[in-house]
């Protein structure tokens, strides 16, 4: 990234933790969300390896781990770009969690994992680092682990990192809700 791309980076560091503090990202733990953390558990447990150990890229404060049950994961590392949001997901003790706050375009997990969740957070990825970040969190996958993508909306400038030679889909659904532009789309992809 450029320099000038890296100030709008941290820019956008400094309105999510803005938007974190006020309480605009409360939602997610709503009933609105609810289908979507429903549908990447279920690919979770029909296509993960069992007592997987999950990093979720773009874990915010760490919903995503309240609808697991602990006893059937190993361990479950969240990341968030949001210093804010990841002191709240420390503040809540979590059997088996660990939360840390880290930029996405330079994230090198310390372990390995048997699912990666990239939670909302693929989009905010910049358009040149995007194939990089793949190729990090690649190395870090464990043998027969899984890419849970969960993307807003369409996703434009995403689903073609993961429809592609490299990986193969093992599942691809649309979430919805009652509102017409609430909607997710949720795919899982093996290495090919």
């Amino acid at each position: 990234m450029n320099f000038k791309d890296k100030f709008h980076n941290w820019r956008r560091k400094q309105r999510w933790n803005k938007q974190y503090r006020k309480g605009r990202w409360d939602n997610l733990k709503g009933e609105k969300e609810r289908s979507r953390y429903e549908k990447i558990i279920e690919f979770s447990n029909k296509y993960g390896n069992k007592n997987p150990d999950i990093l979720d890229l773009g874990s915010g404060e760490g919903v995503l781990l309240d609808y697991f049950n602990s006893s059937t994961i190993s361990s479950f590392d969240g990341m968030d770009f949001s210093s804010v949001s990841i002191k709240k997901a420390n503040e809540t003790n979590r059997e088996k969690g660990s939360f840390v706050c880290a930029d996405l375009h330079s994230f090198k997990p310390e372990n390995s994992y048997d699912i990666i969740v990239l939670n909302e957070a693929f989009y905010y990825i910049h358009e040149t680092k995007k194939s990089e970040v793949i190729e990090t969190m690649i190395k870090h996958l464990k043998p027969n682990g899984i890419f849970l993508v969960s993307i807003y909306r369409e996703g434009l400038g995403c689903w073609e990192y993961f429809k592609n030679e490299t990986f193969k889909e093992l599942d691809f659904t649309t979430v919805t809700t009652n509102e017409e532009k609430t909607y997710w789309k949720i795919g899982v992809y093996k290495l090919a």
